[in-house]
Parts: C-alpha cells; structure tokens; sequence
C-alpha cells in the first residue's frame, strides 16, 4: 500500500480515496482485513535493533586513553605496585559503567512514540461495527471516531460532523484543527491537511469515519520515528576535543617514553631494569589518568546544581553543551506560551475592552459593561466545555477556546445559567456554532463563529468597519471570533431564519499568552550573547506577534515551512542567520533549521514538547524537553528535561552549564601542567645522566593523592562573577588554547627549577639520596597545591580574601593530602614503603616558601596577561 504522503491522499475526494484504498462504505470483510494484516505487518512501528548489554558495556573501552591506561595498570602489574593499578582499573570500571547506564536513548524515544498508538479502534468489519486492537488495523479498514477518541492511524476523512483534533504534537499549533471532507491542495502543509486525521492525534469534538489510509512506520508518528533513527547525533565539543586530545596525547606519551627507554639503555648505558621502572614512571606521570574521573564527577555535580533549577539532566556531556550555546531554537506552544488559550481583548458597538487574567481562572481585571455582559453571557451558553479547579489550577474539558470563552464569561460575571433547547454544532461547511436557550432573560439564540461568516447574518451593521477590526485584531497574532444573538420563540433553531436577523454583539480575541518568566529569560539569553529563534507549527501571523511580545530579535519577518522548501542548503544557511521566527514546520523542516545553524559552526539547543520536536531535539547540541506537557517521545530524545516546563529555567541551566565548564577548564588547566612539570623531572634526569630526584614510586604516590582529589576539588567551585555577561565560546575554541599551552609550560619549567633545586639543595648540604628524594617530593606536591589556589580564579585575581578562603572541599582536601604527606614523611611503615626519610622542621618551611614563590610568580603573570587583554580590548572597542 502507498503511503498517506506519497499517494497524496488529502488532495483525494472522500470517493477517490476510497477507491484507492480499495475500501468499502462499509468496511472490510474479516477475510480481507487479515490477509491484508498479514501483507501488511501490524500497526506498530518496528523496534530499532539494539547492542545486547555486555557489547554494549565493552564498547565504552575503545578509546585510545583508555587503551593507554590498561597498559600502564598492566605495566604496574607485572612491576606488582598494586595500589597505582588498582587506582587506574577503578577509573576505567567508573567510566564504563556511568558511560553504559547513560545509553540506550535512541531506543527509549522509539519505546516512547510506540506507545502512542491507539491501544483500541472502533471499525466497520462485514457492514458491522465492532472494537479491534489498534494493532490489527489495515489499510482500507473504515474507522469510527467521536470526541475524546485517539486517532488509531492515518485516515483520510470521508465523513465529518462538527469535527476538531488536536494535533499539537505534530505541528505545535496550540488550538484544534477543524477538519471535513474537502480535498486541500497537494502541497498543503502538514497542519493545513484539513481532510486528514494523524495517528496518536485527539479528536476534540464532533464525530468521523475515515479510511486508514498509512499504519505503522507508515503514518506521520512513524515517519518522524523513522527520521529519529537516522538523525546523527553529534557529539559535544569538549567530549570530541577531549577524545581528540587523548589520542594525541597518549601517541606523544608513548613515543618519548620509547625514545627516552632506547636513549638510557643505548646512550646511557643505564641498567634496564632501573631505566624501564623510571619511564613507566614517566608515562604514568605524564597521562592525566584522573583526568576522565574528575571530568565525570565534574559533570555529576553539575547534575545536582542542575536538578534543583528545574532543569534535569539525562545525558552528563549535555550540561557541557548547555553552557556552549550560541542560539536557542524553541517551540512556541507551551515552551514560550502556556498553552492554554485566554480571551485578551473585546470590541464591541460600545468600544474596545482589554481583558486581564491569566490562563483558565475565572477571574481577572474586566470593566463593567451592559454590552461586554451581554457578549459574556453569548460566550457562556454557545458553548459546549467545561472548566474544572483541581489542586488549585484550573483546567479544560473540552475545545481550549471554548475553555477560554467560559473564562471570560466568569470574569465579567453575571447569571449564566439557562436550559439548552436546541443547538448546531461548529462545522466548518457553515463556520459558526448556534445554540437556543431558556433563561432569566428569555429564550434566546446564539451564535459564534468566523467573523467574515457571522458579520454577514447580522443586520444593521457597517459589515467593512467590522471586517477590518477583525483583521486588525488577527494581524496582532489573536485568534477572533464573531458572537451573536436572536430572540427566538420556537423549540427548533431555524437557520434560514438567522441570516441577516441576528444582532451583533461584538469581537472576541483569543491567544496563547507568552510566559510572562520567558519574556526576562530572553532578555537574559540576549544579554549572554545567545539568540533565541522560535521555530513552530502555528500560523506565521501568530507566531510573529508572539516573538515580538517574547523581545525576540528579528520579528518583522517570518520564514513558512513552504519558503524552507524553497531554500537549497546554502541559502537555507544564510537566511537562518537573520530570520527569528520560522512557521507552519514540519519535523524536517526544524531538523535542517538545526543542521543549518550548526553548519554556521554554531552550538544549538533546541526545546520543545511534541513528537514533532524529536528528531531535532536529538540532533541539537542540546536537546530540552518540557516535563509537564512534554510527549515522553520529545523526553527520551532530549538531553535535559525542565522539570516546571519553565523557558526561564534555560537560562539558568546556561549559567550553571557555563559555571560546569569553567571548573572542567580549571581541572584540565590545573592537571596538565602539573603532570608536565612530573614528567619533566624525570625526562631532564635521564637525559642528563642524572639521579632521578623523585623515585618511579615517589611519583606513583604522588600521582595517588593528588591526581583526583586536588582536581575534583575544582568541581565544586561555585560561579565565577560574570559568567553571563561573556559571549558565548566557539564551538571550534580548542581545549589547547595558546595560553593553556603556555601556562603548561612556564608552569612545568617552574616545577623543574623548583624540584631540582630543592634536591640540588638537600645534595649540597650533605643530606643522604632518600632524604634528598623525600624533600623533592613534598615539594611537588606542594607546588600542586599552590597551583590549585592559584587556577580557581581563571578569570580574575587569586589575591583575595575569597580566593584564600577558598571552599570547604578544597580545604578539606589540602588537609588530608598534608596528613598523608606527613605520614610517608615520618611514619617508619611508609618510610620503608615509599624510600623516604624526616624532614627537618626549617626545610620543611623551606619548602612552603618555595610554593608561596611558584604561586607569586603565577600570579603576577596572570595579572600582566589580564591586563594586556583588557587594553587590547579598549583598544578595539
């Protein structure tokens, strides 16, 4: 069977798509329908092929650091230091196994969108109707729908009374669609296919029979599953750069410590055995194995400090990627909206009416009014919802405006109540809703509908004058509908009796309402270097006014879903760049505005809460789902979920993203260098011959105490002030900048003159190899500690009070590793262990002073490269 879109089926009259389908008025006989179930495959969509759990968990171990790391455990193995080995295989176990809990996204969202379907369908089975599960649903099979029903399959409508779906997890438009029989045009937007009903949409209102006409991976819900399973996901800058730099990293490692192994065994003539355990010493000195551990753990605090601002995190590299973005794409509909429908304004004979209040609450600032009770009162009756307070919120049951018309009528208060005689539901052959009713006042009829369509049975009025405010009113992005009313004597409405007769009672204005929060938290984003640009599924006119209440940048033009088609790659690429708001779009359509953006090399967030929104939240850099309202399809796709559906808890997931990011370049600015300066002790000694004057075990041991602690005690640095107000970093800035890599080697050069001096020192007054060795080794481990007072203020001065009372964790870490210093130092146990011997109590200041030297020197660099930047920047600016 071809599918719904290729076969074009909403441009089919309800006859030619019944004969295409090979279908009856009557339905399918039984034979028929289970050979075509047999044929055709249930109305499911497939399950996407999946790693079993143990290649699963073994493919987290290909990584060329991680290669490098087991060598180095084996290495330390066979040498039988079994701490260092048990220390390095921890690490790697860590990571695979946060890495392996964190998989299986791609999966989940296909689970989420399965469950969509309908579970049962009402059909017509041999001229009889009668109740299937929805799985067993074919091509040709006619189905029977009413308000309140899910939408078992893609149906082409061949009969409709009063009907309205909601389809906002397709197109984002926040109201229901009025559908009917009518062909549209074949390239129709997906939101304009008034002749179709979609799988897993709602039926609002009214009652259908459609033929099913794509199920399964056939329908759009199946589609769009099927785009989620073939979007890319990109990776986020910092975990490809870090993977790059690994690879990197670990080939130069490996080839100095072979030359460095050939050169002392060739040149040197130095005892192999000595010589291998000195460059294995090296190599672990050299590889950052902390490195992936404290970058997770980093990244885990950054999931609690995420968790309690609303914003939860299913993916540990995501809040990197948060803190990196350049431009937001958002839904409108209850991302930036409510998505809930609320009367703002009425015009009526006797004037113009602002309305207040928020959402479906009854109440809310209205002036008093015979003409504005009156409409209150038309709004009241002609309508078929019901509004509900539970747990303090109000809610609908039934159309969102109609909920919204029943708001507004409790607002100007009044006596609503009367008995409902007779009533012509909304269809949209005739546009407009009658209703006759008994009360206080009388029998009366009202009407509501299409102002171009009830202006025109109304008497007595300036039908241009009114026409115009009512598409003044639609240009402000406001839904408008048209009330009024007859008095009437009979028990029948008679509608030949209503054309021209009725008395016009005025205008009423509908809108999503934008988030009074997400109005600052643009201003905020803004304010950050970061553009915001809605892309949605609801009509352009709507969409641009809502942009321009959000404060968005760009306003005054507004990109359709059919313009996109329009646009090659190329051009797409450059229009994105100054246009905010895109309309009427598809799923494909906000999957290449994504891949657009990205290809302007900049990092994309994307939020949303429909199905529609999936494949693009999964290709963005990162993906938002809204909690609440979000589809669970739109959730497993994300990277972050908003726990209160709140656009303004973005920005402050950016800030504590940017806050993640800056301690995750602290431990790298704080790790590097200092495993540099290990290494190049011993890389100077034997190359120069030298007594090495730290021990391969020395250097083990440091690396032990040091290699996470210090730098885990980065990730819990609070905020740095003006996080926000710098722009936001390049997708392409390398982890390697120019000024890493000279604070890398000014600070390895620093640690060899210091180390090396302090053992030329102890040599020079006569003090034994061991004591020498000792005094060395607590001098690197001293000069680390300063480094880590000194590299919490990347971007400002170290020399305050805040800065030297530093945090509870660091403290806390500073103490032990001084208690364990002292340990190896003094107790006879670890003396033995470790090759080390007391240090006298002034060389043991001596030491402090020499770290109080390295941290001044540091310091007063930074200060100097601070303020070249910030006159380079007047200069510029």
């Amino acid at each position: 069977m071809t599918s719904g879109e290729d076969a074009a089926w909403h441009n089919l009259a309800p006859e030619d798509a019944l004969r295409r389908a090979t279908a009856q008025p009557e339905g399918l006989t039984g034979a028929e329908a289970a050979r075509r179930l047999a044929a055709q495959g249930p109305n499911r969509l497939p399950e996407a092929r999946t790693r079993g759990p143990l290649l699963r968990f073994l493919a987290h171990f290909h990584n060329v650091l991680i290669y490098v790391l087991l060598g180095s455990a084996a290495v330390t193995a066979a040498l039988q230091h079994w701490v260092d080995t048990g220390v390095i295989l921890a690490v790697v176990l860590a990571n695979a196994a946060i890495g392996f809990i964190q998989e299986g996204k791609a999966e989940a969202a296909m689970a989420a969108i399965r469950q969509m379907l309908a579970p049962r369908a009402a059909v017509l089975r041999d001229g009889r109707r009668v109740s299937v599960d929805g799985a067993d649903l074919v091509p040709g099979d006619i189905v029977l729908l009413e308000a309140g029903d899910k939408v078992p399959a893609d149906l082409r409508v061949i009969e409709a009374r009063g009907l309205a779906a909601q389809e906002a997890i397709l197109t984002g438009e926040s109201v229901p669609v009025e559908k009917s029989v009518e062909p549209v045009p074949a390239d129709a937007a997906l939101g304009d296919r008034r002749s179709m009903l979609w799988s897993g949409t709602l039926v609002t209102q009214g009652t259908a029979r459609g033929v099913v006409v794509a199920t399964g991976a056939g329908t759009e819900i199946g589609r769009i599953g099927g785009l989620l399973a073939e979007v890319e996901q990109l990776t986020t800058p910092l975990v490809a750069q870090m993977d790059h730099f690994a690879r990197w990293l670990s080939f130069v490692i490996l080839l100095v410590s072979g030359l460095l192994l050939l050169y002392g065994y060739f040149v040197g003539h130095q005892a192999f055995a000595d010589l291998f355990m000195a460059v294995v010493g090296l190599a672990v000195a050299a590889i950052p194995e902390g490195l992936p551990a404290v970058m997770t753990i980093t990244l885990a605090i950054g999931v609690q400090a995420m968790a309690q601002r609303h914003a939860i995190v299913r993916r540990l590299p995501a809040i990197e990627a948060i803190g990196s973005v350049s431009v937001i794409c958002t839904d409108k509909t209850g991302t930036l909206t409510r998505n809930e429908m609320v009367v703002t304004g009425a015009e009526t004979p006797a004037g113009a009416f602002e309305i207040g209040g928020e959402g479906y609450a009854p109440k809310g600032t209205v002036a008093a009014s015979d003409d504005l009770s009156r409409l209150a009162l038309a709004a009241a009756l002609c309508n078929d919802a019901a509004l509900h307070r539970k747990e303090g919120h109000w809610t609908v049951e039934g159309d969102p405006m109609e909920g919204a018309l029943l708001a507004f009528a409790g607002k100007v208060g009044g006596d609503h109540a009367a008995r409902r005689l007779d009533a012509i539901p909304f269809d949209s052959r005739h546009r407009f809703m009658a209703v006759l009713t008994d009360g206080p006042v009388g029998r009366l009829v009202h009407v509501k509908g299409a102002p171009e369509r009830v202006l025109r049975m109304c008497g007595g009025i300036d039908y241009k004058h009114w026409h115009d405010r009512a598409d003044a009113m639609a240009r402000r992005g406001l839904r408008v509908l048209a009330l009024a009313e007859r008095g009437e004597a009979g028990e029948r409405i008679d509608v030949s009796a209503l054309e021209g007769r009725l008395t016009f009672l005025g205008l009423l204005g509908l809108i999503d309402p934008p988030r009074p929060e997400a109005i600052a938290a643009v201003a905020e984003c803004r304010a950050a270097g970061i553009r915001v640009k809605m892309i949605t599924g609801d009509h352009a006119g709507t969409a641009a006014a809502i942009a321009a209440q959000i404060g968005l940048e760009h306003t005054n033009r507004a990109l359709t879903g059919a313009d996109l088609d329009k646009l090659d790659e190329a051009q797409l690429a450059l229009e994105v760049a100054s246009v905010d708001v895109f309309a009427r779009t598809s799923p494909e359509h906000k999957l290449r505005l994504v891949t657009a953006l990205q290809a302007n090399g900049l990092t994309v967030a994307m939020t949303g809460d429909g199905v529609n929104d999936a494949p693009a939240l999964k290709r963005a850099d990162a993906g938002i789902a809204m909690g609440l309202k979000g589809s669970e399809a739109a959730k497993q796709a994300a990277d972050l979920v908003l726990a209160d559906d709140n656009f303004a808890s973005i920005a402050a997931a950016v800030r504590e993203g940017r806050t993640v990011y800056d301690n995750l370049k602290k431990v790298i600015s704080w790790t590097l260098p200092t495993n540099a300066g290990e290494a190049m002790v011993i890389a100077l000694a034997l190359l120069a011959g030298l007594a090495l004057p730290v021990t391969a075990v020395q250097i083990l041991w440091v690396n032990l105490i040091t290699a996470i602690t210090l730098g885990l005690a980065l990730a819990f640095e609070p905020t740095e002030a003006g996080t926000m107000a710098r722009p936001p970093r390049s997708r392409s800035a390398p982890i390697l900048t120019g000024e890493l890599v000279w604070h890398v080697v000014m600070v390895a050069l620093l640690f060899l003159a210091a180390v090396f001096g302090v053992f030329s020192y102890a040599i020079d007054r006569g003090y034994s190899l061991p004591l020498a060795r000792t005094m060395a080794m607590n001098t690197l481990v001293v000069l680390e500690i300063f480094h880590l007072f000194f590299i919490r203020n990347i971007h400002g001065t170290s020399l305050t009070w805040d800065a030297a009372k530093g945090t509870k964790v660091v403290w806390t870490v500073v103490i032990v590793i001084t208690a364990a210093q002292f340990a190896v130092t003094y107790l006879p146990p670890l003396q033995a262990l470790l090759g080390t011997e007391p240090v006298p109590p002034a060389d043991g200041l001596l030491i402090i002073a020499v770290g109080a030297a390295f941290f001044a020197i540091i310091e007063i660099e930074k200060q100097i490269r601070l303020g070249l930047r910030a006159r380079g920047k007047m200069a510029t600016g």
